[in-house]
C-alpha cells in the first residue's frame, strides 16, 4: 500500500472534519437577531445530525435549541431543513454531505420557538380540528361484543396513512403553505383520507367538501408534490391528493 492510500485510510478512520452551520435566533428576547453560528466536529461513523447537534450542545454551546424525543424516526420532533431540505435530523447522516458543509434551519410555516425549534404541535392541533379527525357515527358501540369487522385491505390502506408522524416535512415544502397561512396541507389532506376510507367513519363526500372543499383546502394544491418527495415516512401523499381532488371535485360539481 502507498503513503497517500495509507495516509487516506488513516484519515477515514479517524474521521473528517465538518463544518456544521446553525441559524441561531430567539424570538422571545429583545437583543436576538437572527444569525448563522458556524460549529467544527470530527466526525463520526455512522453520525446522524442529531449526534452532530448533541456534541455541540455539550462542547461548543449549551444554548443551542432544537427538538428531539424518540432519535428513530417515529416522533417526528426532530425535524429541520438540512441543506434547504426537510428532513429528520435522527434519520440523516453526515457522510451524505461530500462538501462537509451542513447549513441547519428552523421549519418554514411554523411558529419559531428558539434556534431550531418550531411549534409544530399549535399546526397539527388546529389541523385535527379543522378536519374533525375523529370518527363520526349514529351508531352506539357495545363494548361487550365483538369489534367491527373489516376488510382486511381496507384495514392495511388506513394503517398506511396512520403512519403519519406529524413530523411537519411536507408542509415546510409545500409553497401553496407559504403562500396561504390557512392551507391545510398535504398532512391534513392525508389525514382526511383516512377517515374517508374508514369503514367505521359514516360522514358522506360532501360532509368533507363542507370541511376541505375550498382554496385553503385540497383545491389550494398546486400539485408541485414537493410533500410526496420530502416525506420521511414516503407516505402515498401524490395519489391520495389525487383521490382526494377527485372525490372533492364531483361532490362539489353537485351543488
Amino acid at each position: 500500500m502507498s503513503v497517500q492510500n495509507q495516509q487516506q485510510e488513516q484519515q477515514e478512520q479517524q474521521g473528517r472534519t465538518i463544518t456544521i452551520r446553525v441559524l441561531k435566533f430567539d424570538p422571545q428576547s429583545a437583543v436576538s437577531k437572527p444569525h448563522f453560528r458556524e460549529y467544527q466536529l470530527q466526525e463520526a461513523h455512522s453520525m446522524t445530525i442529531f449526534i452532530a447537534l448533541n456534541m455541540i450542545r455539550e462542547s461548543q454551546d449549551p444554548d443551542l435549541s432544537f427538538d428531539f424525543v424518540c432519535r428513530a424516526g417515529i416522533c417526528g420532533s426532530c425535524a429541520m431543513m438540512i441543506n434547504g431540505r426537510p428532513r429528520l435530523a435522527c434519520k440523516t447522516l453526515t457522510k451524505s454531505f461530500p462538501e462537509g458543509v451542513i447549513t441547519l434551519m428552523p421549519l418554514p410555516a411554523f411558529k419559531l420557538i428558539k434556534d431550531l425549534s418550531v411549534n409544530t404541535g399549535e399546526w397539527f392541533a388546529g389541523m385535527t380540528k379543522r378536519v374533525e379527525s375523529w370518527i363520526h357515527t349514529n351508531e352506539t358501540i357495545d363494548i361487550t361484543k365483538p369489534e367491527e369487522k373489516v376488510d382486511p385491505d381496507v384495514a392495511q390502506e388506513v394503517f398506511e396513512l396512520e403512519r403519519c408522524i406529524e413530523c411537519g416535512c411536507c408542509i415546510a415544502s409545500c409553497a401553496t403553505k407559504l403562500m396561504r397561512e390557512d392551507f391545510i396541507g398535504a398532512a391534513g389532506m392525508n389525514r382526511a383520507v383516512r377517515f374517508m376510507i374508514d369503514p367505521h367513519d359514516k360522514r358522506s363526500d360532501d360532509d368533507f367538501y363542507e370541511l376541505i372543499g375550498n382554496d385553503d383546502g385540497v383545491f389550494g394544491c398546486m400539485s408541485l408534490i414537493a410533500c410526496h418527495d420530502t416525506c420521511p415516512k414516503e407516505l402515498p401523499l401524490q395519489t391520495k391528493i389525487a383521490y382526494l381532488r377527485r372525490k372533492m371535485l364531483t361532490a362539489g360539481c353537485k351543488k
